[in-house]
């Protein structure tokens, strides 16, 4: 007959309801709102980049300027989201998405 001690049964269960919580916590990082705008945008200009540098609009020096810009913003955004638990507030998505249109001006010119 297998014993099981109350402080294995406890340890099993506090492993199985943090592992819940732990994942419940990640899908919503990824998936929080602001962030999923942010990042839909800068991957949307990273398509716009290469498609101009394509159609001979850009030089590669350019795109790889704006992409490297593209860069900088979306670590930003990362670093952002690690005080919170994974999200920004409204004035940090502010600030991003007025680099983001310095960004898409740029694509523009």
């Amino acid at each position: 007959m297998l014993r099981v001690s109350r402080y294995s049964v406890v340890v099993l269960l506090a492993i199985f309801l943090f592992s819940g919580i732990a994942m419940a916590e990640t899908k919503w990082q990824k998936h929080h709102p602001r962030r999923v705008q942010v990042n839909k945008r800068l991957h949307n200009e990273n398509k716009r980049i290469n498609k101009k540098v394509k159609q001979g609009k850009m030089s590669p020096a350019e795109a790889k300027k704006l992409k490297k810009d593209i860069r900088k913003i979306r670590k930003e955004e990362r670093a952002m989201t690690k005080p919170r638990g994974g999200h920004i507030t409204a004035a940090e998505h502010k600030a991003l998405n007025q680099q983001e249109n310095a960004v898409s001006r740029e694509i523009d010119k």
